[in-house]
């Protein structure tokens, strides 16, 4: 096949009139070979462009934009060591910034709430321990187990907030970790130099709360 960049024959620069008596030369005009040119150029430079991409643009990283850093955090969780099953309780994790600079991006993972036997990456997603009633929903990522809080000034608190409900007896652990950013290099270790993360260790009772009806408001409420 040839280019469209090569020069055309003598030979096919001519064309027949329909009906004439001889052939009539003719050639590209200027504005037909201004077109040409351009695809020419079009062609070549798609050509780096694909170069390029499959090399990958260089060296350069694609998380080279993401903070770095070690940002120094306190963390304060509260959950109820003993739980009735099928009564509502309450996960809360205070995030401190206990350091002299912003944290970008304060994220918080929750593993615990699903029994998973081949762990976090199994297909498997396992069984419910605790069913999420509701959780902070505007601090929700597209990972799972995982939410963010947003930006966190100096010496500034953000708390987050999980209501559960205990489906599974038996004793159960919640795990959580806290780190400055969702990508890049940035860390996060707590204010003594240890590892921004813990475990809460629940006792679910296998008797349920006993429930009654409040006969004004026909609402049901669980008694301790």
């Amino acid at each position: 096949m040839r280019s469209v960049c090569e020069p055309l024959p003598d030979c096919q620069r001519r064309t027949r009139q329909a009906g004439g008596d001889g052939a009539r030369p003719w050639y590209l005009g200027p504005a037909l070979r201004r077109v040409t040119a351009n695809l020419c150029a079009c062609a070549a430079a798609t050509a780096v462009t694909i170069a390029i991409g499959a090399c990958g643009g260089g060296d350069e990283r694609r998380d080279a934009d993401a903070p770095g850093g070690t940002y120094a955090v306190s963390i304060r969780p509260a959950f109820p060591s003993e739980q009735r099953l099928g009564k509502q309780a309450t996960l809360v994790l205070r995030v401190r910034n206990a350091g002299e600079k912003a944290i970008p991006n304060v994220v918080v993972t929750v593993r615990g709430f699903r029994d998973r036997a081949g762990g976090s990456r199994d297909a498997d997603l396992g069984r419910d321990l605790w069913i999420v009633d509701d959780d902070p929903g505007a601090a929700a990522t597209a990972f799972q187990d995982v939410w963010t809080a947003g930006r966190l000034e100096a010496g500034r608190t953000t708390t987050l907030r999980w209501r559960v409900t205990p489906v599974v007896p038996g004793t159960h652990t919640v795990r959580y970790e806290v780190s400055p950013a969702l990508a890049g290099a940035a860390r996060a270790q707590l204010d003594g130099g240890g590892e921004p993360a813990g475990a809460v260790r629940v006792r679910v009772r296998d008797e349920p709360a006993r429930a009654r009806v409040d006969p004004r408001s026909g609402v049901v409420r669980r008694d301790e």
